[in-house]
């Protein structure tokens, strides 16, 4: 193979970790469970209400996100208490933001023009 990610010496392995942790990122409900918990942590019941969802498919989200490294958990008598692993994950969806914003100026000059 010519082009073969070891033939041109990337880091493939870190590309699948970094595919990984930006799959259990890319779902609405996981976005929303991230800006419940960027105001600190939070038990399942708590998330899923504000999040407006069943308590059990919010809890198949927040093992995703936990088994990709972007949260962690604390086992509190009954509870389970989620927090973000590392807050930098928040600094992705500024940049997500500010793309969309981009998007969105370069839509209104097309539509400007049309």
């Amino acid at each position: 193979m010519k082009n073969s990610p070891e033939k041109m010496n990337l880091p493939y392995d870190l590309y699948e970790k970094q595919a990984a942790v930006a799959q259990a990122l890319a779902h609405p409900v996981r976005i929303a469970i991230l800006n419940v918990l960027k105001q600190g942590p939070h038990c399942v019941q708590e998330i899923a209400d504000r999040v407006c969802g069943k308590q059990s498919n919010i809890s198949r989200h927040l093992s995703m996100m936990v088994a990709a490294g972007i949260l962690t958990y604390e086992k509190q008598a009954q509870r389970v208490v989620y927090d973000i692993r590392t807050r930098c994950a928040l600094r992705f969806f500024d940049c997500l933001s500010d793309c969309l914003k981009e998007q969105i100026k370069n839509d209104h000059k097309v539509l400007r023009i049309i």
